[in-house]
């Protein structure tokens, strides 16, 4: 189970459409990153990185990813949040 930290819970909106992916690296790491579009119409993204515990070590959201759509920033959050994963610079 994740233990989300306030960054998540500062960006979380349910009732805004979003995309996930989620994915479980070789040493049970979990990374969670999310996209969506504001009200306004910005693309905004959250990344997350937990440990195998569940407990946060990275959470970082974006209010605006200029000139992305939500695929575009959805691959770069990805690359990040496995950058991050494994202690090397994106």
């Amino acid at each position: 189970m994740r233990v989300r930290g306030e960054v998540y819970w500062n960006w979380a909106d349910p009732t805004l459409h979003h995309r996930t992916h989620e994915e479980t690296l070789s040493d049970g790491s979990y990374l969670d990153v999310q996209v969506r579009l504001s009200r306004t119409g910005s693309t905004q993204m959250f990344i997350g990185v937990y440990a195998p515990s569940g407990t946060a070590l990275h959470e970082e959201a974006f209010d605006c990813r200029l000139n992305e759509s939500m695929t575009q920033a959805l691959g770069w959050g990805v690359r990040r949040a496995r950058s991050v994963a494994s202690g090397k610079p994106l």
